[in-house]
C-alpha cells in the first residue's frame, strides 16, 4: 500500500518562505522518481520540480528556478523549499511519485491529497 502524506503548507506574505514535506511509504522508494505538482483553482495541475533516484538529478519549471530547491532523504521523505513566493506561486501542492523522470502528471503513478499553500500581496 502506497501513500504519499504533504505537510508544511499555509498563508505567507510575498518574497516569504515555506518548507513542503512529503513521507513516503514506498518499501522501494529509491527506485521512484519524486515529484511537486502545483494546482491554482480552476487551472490545470503543472510541474513545479522533480528529483531522480539517486537525488543527483533534480528538474524544474523555469517558473520556480533559482527559487524552490527540491530535496529527498533516505528517510523516505521529498521536500520542497519555497524561497521568495510571488502570488502566483498559490495552489494546493501535491507530491508524486514515478519510475521514470517526466514532467507531466499523467506519468506518476501515485498521489498525495495535496497541501494548500497561499501567498498574499
Amino acid at each position: 500500500q502506497v501513500q504519499l502524506v504533504e505537510s508544511g503548507g499555509g498563508l505567507v506574505q510575498a518574497g516569504g518562505s515555506l518548507k513542503l514535506s512529503c513521507a513516503a511509504s514506498i518499501r522501494t522508494f529509491s527506485t521512484y522518481v519524486m515529484g511537486w505538482f502545483r494546482q491554482a483553482p480552476t487551472k490545470e495541475r503543472v510541474f513545479v520540480a522533480a528529483i531522480g533516484w539517486s537525488a543527483g538529478s533534480t528538474y524544474y519549471a523555469d517558473s520556480v528556478k533559482g527559487r524552490f530547491t527540491i530535496s529527498r532523504d533516505k528517510a523516505k521523505n521529498t521536500y520542497l523549499q519555497m524561497n521568495s513566493l510571488k502570488p502566483e506561486d498559490t495552489g494546493v501542492y501535491y507530491c508524486a511519485a514515478s519510475r521514470n523522470l517526466r514532467t507531466f502528471p499523467q506519468s506518476y503513478d501515485y498521489w498525495g491529497q495535496g497541501t494548500q499553500v497561499t501567498v498574499s500581496s
